[in-house]
């Protein structure tokens, strides 16, 4: 069955549904440089399937040859090796429920009466991604189902809103930060010498982590992404100052962490902020504190692991499990919690004011006079939204705390427009390439307009279900990396977190670990406040380091399919209670194939780059066959417990060291509130630390 409609994907002699004639691509007898890769990728996709394609033995037989060939030898075992355990993943599908769907979509193929190619692209759909399934007809009862769906009935609205952004919100960012691009002349980059002899060292070592696009050290300070979200910031406080709605002489606190893609980067990046951050000479108001691996390192050991050793005696292996959460190295999902749960420790130990953190891309920025001339409030009256903090019951009747919060954003090119345009537009047929098994904008483009753009109507109920924002409002599942935020009462009672291998969709995955409450306690959701947007200047400003890093970003969104699939499973709910909370956008990360999809997506992204017919495609179809198989494999292996430990071990381990890390501010607020010696001489400890990381801008 998997052959035959894989086979129907393919083709033979001739354009499958993917569009692509990939046996054309097929040139064993071949020896050009691009067309060894090439052949090999349409190999996997013509053994794919199976004996019913002519050329199913010569590939095979190719496929086998080519794990003797050094250019393209591990590439090949990538494929060949995985040949059958997808085979036996799609076996295990069908006997598990999805025989139906596989048997309909083969009597759809065998048909005499041809089906249209809408028809049948919707059966691929409904087999691969269930989740894309018939959004384009459907865009607007979708929306409204899905408004349904998320729907909040507010019980209590927070009686204790934020009232003073600066004094009570703790703002978080994260610096993601890579070598120059290949061909730089160092001499040429305008740092220090001391920086440059490490950098050129860098550069020579294999890259250990991928963000989607990381400054590249040594990039002009107008392409610099982290000074621009930081000057942004500081003029949006001033903006609010200049309204009176801020005093004129408060700051805004700043966490900055720093995340590398290189090992030997870690001497250098944060000297290097530091010099860039000089560059802009002042940022008003702003009080930044930049944290590196480093960093949280002495954070753990002169002030967690004292106040365990002292209050927790009994907990085994304490150093060991903070080390593996507390820190901003690594994949994504390793700073993204260390910046929601450093406002629990700020709240604790340096400052009691803060009761809640609110974290931004650094490529992103408020458009005040925008938001304020569309929503009459500015980017802090937005915060400042009793739905965040309110108590009500969702669509199932369900209790639920809106501790968290999330905006939306807007591009900038949209932004003439108004700033309630999606972000993500629905993509339009005829699909291609991978988008004919996996086409993860459809959901994504009906999540932003059914819960990003979602308008509250205060004069009554609003005709698309989206609530009047006091009685009634929407909770959020598909949220951004920035513009969210979480009070610290919510922070330390759910004490959510993302898993230290997730290295994409970090903010997604961030509610999964919390998504089903314990008991009878109200489960954690976010507010939508609509009208709280930023602007998402990365194309205007960042492109030569998005380019860069597209391959990268590519691999990583097959990488999440196989994370996301795993943790979900992994986690103690069940996994189709999991998908109905977290469908229709999360969810379609969730699959029920996830490796038949990855590999399918990966191998027909490269026929894609491959039927272009210009060399530099050629040679991005060959990129991301590399990097992918390289990836790829090391996740898999990951997955299957290569590392000694399985994802639900992982996921377990993670929680008890955030339950730690909890635990220990716990009782170094009694102490410091009973006066106890030892906590107040760590909270000294503690401020002196946290004096240590803040830049100085002179």
């Amino acid at each position: 069955t998997l052959w035959e409609i894989i086979g129907c994907i393919v083709g033979d002699g001739r354009k499958g549904a993917c569009g692509i004639d990939i046996t054309s691509q097929f040139l064993p007898e071949s020896e050009a440089d691009l067309h060894v890769p090439q052949s090999v990728n349409a190999a996997f996709l013509i053994a794919l399937c199976g004996s019913n394609h002519s050329d199913y033995e010569t590939a095979m037989e190719y496929l086998e040859e080519m794990e003797e060939n050094p250019l393209c030898s591990h590439i090949a075992s990538f494929y060949r090796e995985r040949l059958s355990l997808l085979t036996d993943e799609f076996r295990d599908f069908y006997t598990r429920g999805g025989g139906a769907d596989a048997a309909e979509m083969v009597r759809m193929i065998k048909d005499s009466k041809k089906p249209s190619p809408e028809t049948l692209q919707e059966g691929l759909w409904k087999l691969f991604n269930p989740e894309a399934v018939g959004i384009l007809k459907n865009k607007e009862a979708r929306t409204r189902l899905l408004r349904e769906k998320r729907k909040i009935h507010v019980k209590r609205l927070n009686p204790a809103p934020i009232k003073d952004v600066p004094d009570e919100v703790l703002f978080t960012a994260n610096a993601l930060l890579t070598v120059p691009p290949p061909g730089t002349g160092f001499q040429e980059l305008d740092i220090r010498p001391n920086l440059r002899a490490v950098l050129e060292k860098a550069v020579l070592e294999g890259q250990h982590f991928w963000y989607d696009h990381p400054v590249q050290i040594g990039v002009e300070a107008e392409r610099n992404e982290i000074l621009y979200g930081l000057k942004n910031l500081s003029e949006a406080l001033l903006y609010e100052k200049n309204l009176g709605n801020v005093k004129g002489d408060k700051e805004l606190a700043c966490v900055l962490s720093t995340s590398v893609t290189h090992e030997g980067l870690h001497p250098i990046v944060k000297e290097y902020i530091e010099e860039e951050l000089q560059k802009t000479h002042d940022l008003p108001g702003l009080k930044v504190f930049l944290f590196t691996e480093a960093d949280t390192g002495r954070l753990i050991h002169q002030i967690l692991l004292p106040a365990a050793h002292k209050y927790l005696p009994g907990v085994k292996d304490a150093a060991i499990l903070l080390r593996e959460v507390v820190g901003v190295d690594g994949r994504y999902g390793r700073h993204y919690s260390f910046l929601k749960a450093v406002a629990a420790f700020w709240h604790v130990l340096i400052d009691p004011n803060i009761r809640a953190t609110f974290k931004i891309d650094l490529d992103q920025v408020f458009p005040q006079e925008n938001l304020l001339k569309e929503t009459g409030k500015t980017a802090f009256q937005h915060l400042m939204t009793p739905l965040w903090g309110a108590e009500g019951t969702d669509a199932g009747g369900r209790p639920v705390h809106l501790g968290l919060i999330a905006g939306a954003l807007v591009n900038d090119r949209d932004l003439p427009n108004s700033i309630f345009t999606p972000d993500v537009k629905y993509p339009s047929p005829p699909f291609k390439g991978e988008d004919t098994v996996f086409c993860s904008r459809l959901p994504q483009a009906l999540s932003t307009a059914a819960e990003m753009m979602t308008r509250y109507r205060h004069s009554g109920e609003d005709a698309d279900a989206g609530g009047d924002g006091t009685s009634s409002c929407i909770h959020r599942i598909h949220v951004t990396g920035g513009t969210n935020g979480i009070l610290i009462d919510a922070l330390r009672k759910y004490r959510p977190f993302t898993p230290v291998f997730v290295g994409r969709a970090e903010d997604q995955a961030y509610l999964l670990s919390v998504l089903f409450p314990q008991g009878q306690e109200p489960a954690l959701r976010y507010a939508h406040k609509d009208g709280l947007f930023m602007r998402h200047d990365k194309e205007s400003f960042a492109g030569e380091a998005i380019r860069a890093a597209a391959t990268g970003k590519l691999v990583g969104d097959y990488q999440r399919i196989l994370l996301f699939s795993h943790y979900a499973r992994s986690l103690p709910w069940g996994l189709e209670r999991i998908k109905e909370k977290i469908d229709p956008f999360t969810g379609s990360f969730v699959s029920h194939l996830p490796m038949t999809i990855v590999y399918l997506r990966l191998a027909l992204k490269a026929a894609s780059f491959f039927a272009s017919g210009s060399e530099g495609d050629a040679h991005k179809g060959l990129e991301i066959m590399e990097l992918g198989s390289r990836r790829l494999s090391a996740t898999l292996h990951e997955l299957s417990g290569g590392d000694g430990k399985s994802v639900g071990e992982k996921y377990k381990r993670e929680k008890t060291a955030w339950d730690l890390y909890y635990d220990i501010l716990d009782h170094i607020e009694a102490g410091i509130k009973s006066n106890d010696p030892f906590a107040l001489d760590l909270r000294e400890k503690a401020q002196r630390l946290i004096d240590g990381t803040r830049i100085t801008i002179r």
